[in-house]
């Protein structure tokens, strides 16, 4: 006998918003399993209007308000029984979030929370790393968003250490992180993983989603950092029009994609990884388990 469930997570980011949402099949005598069911991305820039300007767009809280009456509608159809919607650093940043999230309670029935970048790091955390983690190993696992990148050490299977940066890809694209904040990513990593030999990394993310995909390699097999090294000289010496037209990349992931290959090479450089696998996970998948385990 299973029993099935049904939950959804909204991931309200700086480049896009998603809801994912998982049928979870849970049966006697087995380990519960987290099935992806649907996952719908809506390509709306609020860093660019929260890191520039300091608030959103009236533009772009309609079209967050449309999204949300679109997600509310698409639970309703999945049958969702349990949801949760999440806002990183783009409104974490913007003055007129309270606002936003009054608006959209009002307009979707969606309540809204705004997580620091801890909290975020720990949720993503949670995540099915289980296969990619081994308990004698240590990995360096590297979220890069479009607003802020979170890194966790991970050693005997455990988090040992995390920290959130102002630095994402968003940010990058509009000139806005300085050389100080590269300065404290490399010594955060060097200090942190200078006990450890033959640290490997794991990297999430639409970005590094993609870069892979276009490897055509096994989901279980990682990119060197000589085959991401290619790959970020490829992508630098096309136009942004090229990077469209023959790469195939959505608009909105056209310009963004250098800056976060950008981090990733620079956090394997000063770790010393020289693989990194490419998991899909992120933040929706790490929300949807904290709430079946009780974490959140």
């Amino acid at each position: 006998m299973i029993k099935l469930k049904t939950f959804a997570a909204i991931d309200i980011g700086s480049n896009a918003m998603r809801l994912l949402v998982t049928n979870i099949v849970e049966q006697e005598g087995k380990e519960t399993q987290f099935n992806k069911s649907s996952l719908v991305r809506v390509p709306i820039r609020l860093g660019q209007d929260s890191f520039t300007v300091g608030e959103i767009s009236d533009e772009n809280i309609e079209r967050m308000v449309d999204a949300m009456k679109a997600y509310k509608l698409l639970m309703k159809v999945h049958k969702v029984e349990k949801y949760m919607a999440c806002a990183t650093s783009a409104m974490r940043e913007a003055n007129n979030n309270t606002e936003i999230i009054e608006i959209i309670q009002q307009e979707a029935n969606i309540k809204i929370e705004i997580i620091d970048g801890k909290k975020e790091a720990a949720i993503i955390a949670t995540s099915d790393l289980k296969e990619y983690i081994s308990t004698d190993k240590a990995y360096l696992y590297v979220d890069v968003g479009g607003g802020s990148t979170e890194f966790s050490l991970f050693s005997n299977g455990k988090i040992i250490a995390s920290k959130s940066f102002k630095n994402g890809t968003v940010r990058m694209l509009n000139n806005m992180v300085n050389e100080l904040v590269w300065i404290e990513i490399e010594k955060w990593i060097k200090i942190n993983t200078a006990p450890f030999e033959n640290i490997t990394m794991i990297g999430s993310g639409g970005n590094i989603n993609k870069l892979f995909k276009m490897t055509g390699k096994q989901q279980d097999k990682p990119l060197s950092y000589l085959n991401l090294n290619a790959q970020y000289a490829m992508l630098n010496a096309m136009t942004y029009e090229q990077r469209i037209s023959e790469l195939s990349l959505n608009p909105d992931r056209a310009d963004v994609i250098i800056p976060a290959t950008k981090i990733y090479l620079n956090a394997m450089k000063w770790s010393g990884a020289r693989y990194i696998y490419v998991p899909k996970i992120g933040l929706s998948d790490g929300i949807v388990k904290a709430m079946y385990y009780g974490r959140i």
